[in-house]
């Protein structure tokens, strides 16, 4: 029983793909459909889901490198958030915590999503893994164990899973243009900040995609031509402040102009790799996850990872995705005048969330609120995590931490809670 329970949570629940292929066939099954159909729908849903996966591994390669070469550049050091770092670290403490409270935190979502007018099923696995190690490890900091812990472990990951997606999607609605699909991923007050402040500072009749290009820069229009141009500037400017040496060894031997064009455009294919995903996803899971809504939930909505609102805006992905970027450099200057922990920007959360904060923005306030909202996104990602150490317990000494703002919001308002009344 104990290994079956295992293979459940190890490599059932926590596998977005394999997780969001068996509720496409559950879906499909329960509509009655014929075995082909049942079959090419729940493989092309984890295909989809896979496809989102290589693209966004292409891009985290590429920005890997280009972090290295950042922080070398400018001689900085301090705790850089990365969800996958910091969750290493935890599992091999709280491994059968996380486990319990994402199995019985899943049910919750679920049962929530039956009896209350909140209809959304979380189906972003990783972060439900995520945010199930850092709830383990806040409630075993306060210096709980045992049931108790689990017991309201799972009902703050429950509660969560569909408050999150309940809260973005109003916002959904205007970049989606209908309510079939809802936001799973938990940076979710950072994406509804962003459409919040856009609301009131833009103009949503003026887009980011309605942007007026010159003749001689049509090529600009193109969204993996305009990626690939505009990576490839920092990149470059990068690679000369860090030196030929450095970037040698980074590189491995290759010049570094050379590299710097390379990885743009790496960079540039992982996320069109992400969108073609996404757009197999959505044409798929919406059909099969009536079923479930059918029978199981009625009217509920499938909540998915942020890459599926890039194609809505491509080049909010871009804009979105800059402005993050230069918050976080500007709210690492603020951290380092007044002496407090510096958050040095991780590129990757920067880029996911920066480019999501931009989508949302563009469609509450167009291009000005694309900018200034990733960039308010930007600077909150930058200093929830400094106030979230302190109530990691032992993991907060680690040199890198959780980068969303969800794991901020939560586990800041968790920490100081259970502290109190335990």
């Amino acid at each position: 029983m104990g290994s079956f329970f295992h293979f459940i949570i190890y490599d059932v629940l926590s596998v977005p793909a394999v997780l969001v292929g068996l509720i496409a066939l559950i879906g499909l099954v329960v509509q009655k459909k014929s075995i082909d159909e049942c079959i090419k729908g729940s493989v092309k849903t984890t295909m989809g889901f896979l496809i989102i996966g290589a693209g966004a591994g292409i891009v985290i390669a590429s920005l890997g490198d280009f972090s290295k070469i950042f922080q070398f550049a400018f001689g900085i050091h301090g705790v850089v958030p990365t969800n996958e770092a910091i969750v290493a670290i935890a599992q091999k403490s709280f491994g059968k915590e996380m486990a319990l409270i994402m199995f019985f935190g899943m049910i919750v979502n679920i049962i929530i999503a039956r009896i209350t007018p909140w209809k959304y099923i979380f189906l972003t696995g990783h972060h439900i893994l995520y945010m199930a190690v850092m709830i383990a490890a806040i409630l075993t900091a306060a210096g709980m164990s045992g049931v108790s812990l689990i017991a309201l472990g799972a009902a703050v990951l429950g509660v969560i899973m569909v408050l999150m997606p309940a809260i973005a999607q109003p916002y959904m609605r205007e970049i989606t243009g209908s309510d079939d699909i809802a936001l799973g991923h938990f940076s979710t007050i950072s994406y509804v900040l962003s459409g919040f402040v856009a609301k009131r500072v833009g103009n949503k009749a003026k887009s980011t995609e309605d942007i007026s290009v010159p003749k001689s820069l049509m090529f600009l229009r193109d969204t993996p031509v305009a990626i690939s141009c505009t990576m490839a500037v920092i990149f470059l400017v990068s690679c000369a402040f860090a030196g030929k040496d450095y970037v040698n060894g980074v590189s491995g031997g290759q010049y570094w102009v050379v590299f710097s064009l390379i990885q743009a455009i790496t960079f540039a294919a992982g996320v069109y790799i992400i969108l073609q995903g996404v757009r197999m996803l959505i044409s798929e899971i919406v059909p099969a996850f009536k079923g479930i809504s059918d029978k199981l939930v009625p009217n509920s909505k499938p909540a998915l990872d942020c890459p599926i609102v890039f194609p809505y805006a491509p080049n909010a992905v871009l804009i979105g995705f800059i402005s993050s970027f230069t918050a976080g450099l500007v709210g690492m200057f603020i951290c380092y005048i007044t002496h407090i922990t510096v958050i040095i920007p991780g590129v990757v959360p920067h880029f996911f969330i920066g480019a999501t904060a931009g989508v949302f923005g563009n469609a509450m306030g167009g291009r000005r609120g694309a900018v200034i909202g990733a960039f308010c996104e930007g600077l909150l990602i930058t200093f929830l995590p400094v106030f979230l150490l302190p109530v990691l317990g032992n993991l907060g000494y680690s040199n890198t931490t959780f980068s969303d703002s969800d794991f901020g919001v939560v586990g800041i308002l968790l920490g100081h809670i259970v502290q109190v009344f335990h």
